[in-house]
């Protein structure tokens, strides 16, 4: 589906090493960690434990998609390794699933920003953050609807800018550390330890490690995939948890807990406590550039995972069609409209709460792709020689297993969200394979 559309119109150039492990970084850093510390501040020190589950279970879907680019090095990413071994339903369901996620992903973006433009535009602090949100999420619908899409230097230049915030945060802290060691123990949570809140602040936190499957989406452009995925995948994803833990616990730390909680723009608060005032507002402007280019990209691959959904006879024709500038114009109207719905949907709750909302809902529609591919290791596994696949069976069971863990934690209002718009996709599935079979027998006919 994706994945073969796009190796098929694909440049000849090889991706490489350092552009798998760019693309790693640069898709699993978006606005979530810029969030996060006040999504997880009511769950205090449970969220540390519960970042540390999640590297570790992340790590280990990771090891999932390192592996599967050696097993079946000739297929086109995860539809691809799905696809051959649970079949064509489960393919169509985590695609799908993963569809959905990219629209909630742009209302979640578009929801992470407003509280940051807050900060370096205190004058929009009186507006309604809903209507802020739409005008943002329609921007980037209009400007891909012209045509306009982000070349490689814009992308480098994005995930630079994304960095910057975070290696501030970073540097505070060590500085911090080394001359005033006691203000990391004067606001100390007082949350005690459960369990419950564990499952709940990991996953929170995985919504910031998804995209760690990027380097195998444009596995047949990749320069020697069954080496380069593997190697980029972990590296990727390694950096990223180091870069992650580091800064969300410096705010934690360093902010009052139900401060932390309140406020929408977390590594603002400490850059204009700890560094002065005014510099939180520089920190920001970063965080809402990066935040906007995010959306940018994420809207632009929306628009065309539909339209190659279409193109496959999976999704209505209507959505392959292109406007004169060669946009996928309906595509991006449609899921436009579903990303407005998730803001509106948020903005029932406070903005913090909003957020983490939507991560949630975001999360629970990519934990399909990961269960299968991770159940796909294991049918590898039961297919192959046993001696010459020592280590499959275990990482794939590991990675079932923290699949359901994060199941659990998600709690049940975010799961059978994600649960309905999954059993969404089987009428549509349906319909178009009867829709395939009549063009079929007419055109035998």
């Amino acid at each position: 589906m994706h994945d073969e559309h796009t190796a098929l119109h694909a440049p000849q150039r090889k991706l490489g090493f350092w552009m798998c492990t760019a693309l790693v970084v640069g898709n699993t850093i978006g606005i979530g960690i810029f969030l996060l510390p006040a999504s997880l501040a009511p769950y205090g020190f449970n969220a540390t434990i519960g970042w540390l589950v999640t590297v570790v279970g992340c790590l280990v879907l990771a090891r999932v998609f390192a592996r599967l680019p050696r097993e079946l090095p000739e297929a086109d990413g995860p539809y691809g390794y799905i696809r051959t071994t649970l079949g064509d339903i489960p393919a169509f369901l985590s695609i799908w699933c993963y569809w959905v996620s990219l629209w909630i992903t742009n209302a979640a973006i578009a929801t992470g920003v407003v509280g940051y433009i807050g900060a370096v535009f205190p004058a929009m602090a009186g507006i309604q953050p809903a209507i802020v949100a739409l005008i943002l999420l329609w921007i980037f619908v209009a400007i891909n609807l012209l045509g306009v899409r982000t070349g490689g230097r814009v992308q480098v230049v994005t995930t630079a800018l994304k960095l910057l915030p975070m290696l501030a945060v970073a540097l505070l802290g060590a500085w911090l550390l080394l001359t005033s060691p006691a203000v990391y123990t004067s606001h100390l949570p007082a949350t005690p330890l459960r369990l419950g809140d564990v499952m709940a602040a990991s996953t929170i936190a995985l919504f910031a490690m998804l995209g760690l499957e990027s380097a195998t989406v444009p596995a047949g452009r990749v320069d020697d995939p069954a080496r380069t995925i593997p190697r980029a995948t972990m590296a990727g994803t390694i950096l990223t948890a180091v870069i992650y833990i580091i800064v969300s616990t410096v705010p934690m730390l360093l902010i009052p807990q139900q401060e932390l909680a309140s406020g929408g723009a977390p590594f603002a608060t400490v850059m204009d406590r700890y560094a002065g005032v005014g510099a939180g507002r520089w920190l920001a402007l970063f965080v809402v550039i990066s935040g906007l280019g995010a959306l940018n990209g994420w809207t632009l691959l929306v628009g065309e995972l539909t339209r190659t959904m279409a193109i496959n006879g999976v999704m209505p024709a209507v959505l392959a069609r292109n406007n004169a500038r060669g946009a996928p114009a309906a595509a991006l109207l449609v899921t436009g409209l579903l990303g407005s719905v998730m803001v509106v949907m948020s903005y029932s709750k406070s903005l913090v709460d909003g957020f983490t909302f939507l991560s949630r809902v975001v999360t629970a529609a990519n934990l399909p792709l990961y269960l299968c591919c991770s159940l796909a290791l294991v049918i590898l596994w039961r297919r192959g020689e046993r001696a010459a696949m020592r280590g499959m069976l275990a990482v794939g069971l590991l990675g079932t297993g923290y699949v359901l863990f994060a199941f659990v934690g998600l709690g049940h209002e975010p799961f059978q969200l994600g649960l309905l718009l999954a059993a969404a996709g089987l009428p549509l599935y349906v319909f178009m394979r009867r829709r395939r079979a009549a063009a079929a027998a007419a055109g035998q006919a």
